[in-house]
Order: structure tokens, then sequence, then C-alpha cells
């Protein structure tokens, strides 16, 4: 159960994350995505179709997503700073980015 609470908490996270990114994409005059397809090709995190993992390996998985994002984030916080000069969008990607950086950091305690 305790498992189920921290997964359901991380899910509203995102959920609320994806909210506000749209948003801010729409606050620069750009428009968002929203078919899945177009979800699909943006990402950089790897889906395992068919696959099943168990309790411990279900938690790394969500912890290298995790990382993974945080990465890529940090390429993306310094792109808007250096190449775009966008503070807010630089300071918005690294609120995101610390909120990741939270998360992997809880589920690496799993793990430990």
């Amino acid at each position: 159960m305790e498992l189920h609470l921290l997964f359901e908490k991380q899910y509203n996270e995102l959920e609320e994350a994806i909210d506000e990114i749209a948003e801010r994409i729409n606050k620069l005059g750009s428009k968002t995505i929203g078919t899945m397809k177009e979800f699909l090709d943006a990402t950089h995190l790897k889906e395992a179709p068919g696959e099943y993992p168990s309790r411990k390996e279900m938690i790394k998985e969500l912890m290298e997503d995790h990382e993974t994002v945080i990465k890529e984030l940090r390429k993306a916080v310094e792109q808007c700073q250096d190449e775009y000069k966008d503070a807010g969008t630089a300071d918005f990607l690294t609120g995101l980015m610390e909120e990741h950086e939270t998360n992997a950091w809880k589920l690496r305690r799993y793990l430990d």
C-alpha cells in the first residue's frame, strides 16, 4: 500500500506538471501537442510493453525514468539560458527538475 500511495502521489504531480508545461508553452505563443503519437515521438523514456517488472524492478525503472528526465531538463535549462535568453522558462524548468530530483531520491531510498 505504501508504494501504491507513493506512485499515486507521483502520478498526480506529473499530471499537474503536464498542465503547467502546456500553459507555459501557450504563454510563449506556441501550440501544445496532444495526441499519444506526438507524446511518444517526443519522449526520451523507453516503454516496455508486455513486461511486468517485480516491485523492486518497477521502482528502479521509475527512478531511472526520473533520472532521464533530470538530464534532459538540465540540457533544456542551459539552452533556455544560453541560447534563448529566457530566464522565465529556465526557472520554470529548474523547478520541474527539482521535483524530479526529489522523486528520484525518494525512490532510490527504497532500493538501498
